[in-house]
């Protein structure tokens, strides 16, 4: 029901980084496109007069998703997946489906709390022109345990995607989890297989990389998201709730 899909731009087509000392490393060699597949739905995909508007030779922008570093969206999945899966109190469920744009204005170090606490449900896809707001949240009760994804795009008439304006699909905690597990294994796998390919060939002539460091890299990050499922937030229930009551319009 939930997929993180992605793919890296061929290696030969990765830019290197700098102008005068230019260079690879683990980042930048996961240049590629990405889009989540969400219950029948496809997030982040542009609509075609978008993609007409704003076409350009570079190969990842022909195809209709976002064209960034692939790490990126990994990163920001698996540092908001603990929130994610820390199960909601019924009395705060008004609050953490609530737009802040609705809120009354922030008066006090709890409402600040609360504030951040709802936006360490959000995927932050500001390093994009007119993001979507991709939000997440779990349900757990006797006979169900959801996750909640919601999702709003606000049309400014230049950056247009192919999904509803806005939505909500709930999907079963396991699959939500499973869709992590998924894109931190292909994007490990993928780039395991990049890091071969450099040891055969070395980097384009004129471009430094340090191999011995990325691989390094590599097996540090390959640990990243098991670290992260460890975590559990410490999350202050007290002044969320207080500060949830104070900015939740009356």
């Amino acid at each position: 029901m939930i997929r993180f899909r992605s793919a890296l731009t061929p290696l030969g087509q990765v830019s290197p980084w700098g102008r005068e000392d230019r260079q690879l490393h683990w980042f930048g060699l996961t240049d590629g496109w990405y889009w989540m597949e969400l219950a029948g739905h496809e997030l982040l995909r542009y609509s075609p007069e978008t993609l007409q508007h704003h076409r350009t030779d570079h190969p990842a922008v022909q195809r209709p998703y976002v064209d960034y570093y692939v790490a990126r969206l990994w990163e920001d999945i698996n540092e908001m997946t603990p929130t994610v899966l820390q199960p909601v109190p019924t009395d705060l469920l008004d609050f953490v489906a609530s737009d802040p744009d609705s809120w009354r204005p922030m008066d006090s170090d709890a409402a600040m709390i609360a504030a951040e606490w709802h936006a360490e449900h959000a995927l932050d896809l500001g390093y994009i022109r007119q993001p979507p707001r991709v939000r997440a949240w779990r349900t757990v009760g006797d006979d169900f345990d959801m996750v909640t994804v919601t999702w709003r795009h606000d049309d400014d008439g230049d950056i247009r995607f192919t999904a509803d304006p806005a939505g909500q699909v709930e999907i079963p905690t396991e699959s939500f989890l499973a869709a992590v597990r998924q894109l931190d294994l292909e994007l490990m796998t993928a780039m395991k297989r990049r890091i071969r390919a450099l040891e055969r060939t070395g980097p384009p002539s004129g471009v430094r990389l340090d191999l011995d460091a990325l691989r390094a890299e590599h097996v540090n990050r390959a640990t990243w998201l098991a670290q992260r499922l460890q975590r559990e937030p410490a999350t202050d229930w007290a002044a969320v709730g207080a500060g949830a009551e104070e900015l939740l319009p009356r």
